[in-house]
C-alpha cells in the first residue's frame, strides 16, 4: 500500500501520532530498563535537550522539563520522519524503519553530540551502541506500526475530512 493514497490528513497524523507514541515508549523502557542490563548504560537522551538548550540559548533547563521535550521530539518528530522517510525511500516498511533509524542515531550521536562538546559518535562506545539499537528499534517499531494504522484507517476512516 502507497502512504500517499492513504484516506486523508487527520488519519495520517494520528496514525503518526499513536506509532510515534508506541515507538517513544517503546525508546523509553529500552533505555531506562533494557540498555543498563545490556549494556551497563542508561540512556538519557534529556541531557542532550539539556546540553543543547544550553549552547544554543544560554538558558540551563532541569530533567524535568527536558524529557518531555524529547519525548514529543521522538513521538511526533520522529513519527514524521519515519513517515517521510517512508514515502521516498521504499515501498518496504522495515527498509524505510531501519534507515529512519539509522539517520537518527547519527544525527544525534555525529552531528549532536560534537555540537554540544562531545566526541564524534561518543568514540563508538557502548552508550552508542546501545542508542542505536535504541533508534533503530524505535524506528522500525514506528514504520510497522504506522503501516498497519494506516491500512486500518484506509478499510475503516478514523475521522471524516470536514
Amino acid at each position: 500500500m502507497s502512504l500517499i493514497e492513504s484516506p486523508n490528513r487527520r488519519q495520517v497524523f494520528i496514525s503518526i501520532a499513536l506509532a510515534g507514541l508506541v515507538g517513544e515508549i517503546a525508546f523509553e523502557l529500552y533505555a531506562w530498563l533494557i540498555s543498563p542490563l545490556l549494556f551497563n548504560v542508561v540512556l538519557q537522551p534529556s541531557n542532550l535537550v539539556i546540553a543543547l538548550t544550553a549552547k544554543l540559548t544560554g538558558i540551563q533547563i532541569s530533567h524535568s522539563l527536558a524529557f518531555p521535550i524529547h519525548f514529543i521530539i521522538g513521538s511526533l518528530g520522529f513519527g514524521v520522519f519515519v513517515y517521510l522517510i517512508r514515502l521516498f525511500v521504499s515501498s518496504q516498511v522495515w527498509i524505510a524503519g531501519f534507515v529512519s533509524g539509522v539517520v537518527l542515531w547519527f544525527v544525534a550521536q555525529g552531528l549532536l553530540a560534537p555540537f554540544i562538546g562531545r566526541s564524534f559518535m561518543m568514540d563508538f562506545g557502548t552508550y552508542t551502541q546501545s542508542s542505536f539499537i535504541g533508534h533503530v528499534g524505535m524506528t522500525l517499531l514506528m514504520a510497522r506500526l504506522l503501516e498497519t494504522f494506516l491500512r486500518y484507517s484506509k478499510k475503516r476512516p478514523i475521522l471524516q475530512e470536514s
